[in-house]
């Protein structure tokens, strides 16, 4: 997953709301910030899908992980949310 451009300096990392400590949960490579656990996007739910969830027959129950990052700018505290997850090649 890809540090932001625009995110320079230290920065704190939340993935679902949790705060993450690097080189225990992340570790840097260049812009680069890599999970040790698989990170998915639930995606797009189907008419079925959405038809079942709205009679109360079923939940989305798939994995839907958020990355956030909380930096500073101009004495600020800003987030950028949701970052975009990538595969990392292995």
């Amino acid at each position: 997953m890809q540090i932001p451009p625009f995110v320079s300096g230290g920065f704190e990392v939340f993935l679902n709301g949790v705060p993450q400590v690097e080189g225990r949960d992340y570790h840097r490579d260049g812009s680069t910030l890599v999970f040790e656990r698989p990170l998915a996007k639930e995606g797009r739910l189907g008419t079925i899908r959405w038809l079942s969830m709205l009679l109360g027959v079923a939940g989305t129950y798939r994995q839907n992980d958020s990355v956030d990052v909380v930096y500073e700018s101009d004495g600020k505290r800003l987030v950028a949310t949701d970052l975009p997850i990538t595969r990392s090649p292995r």
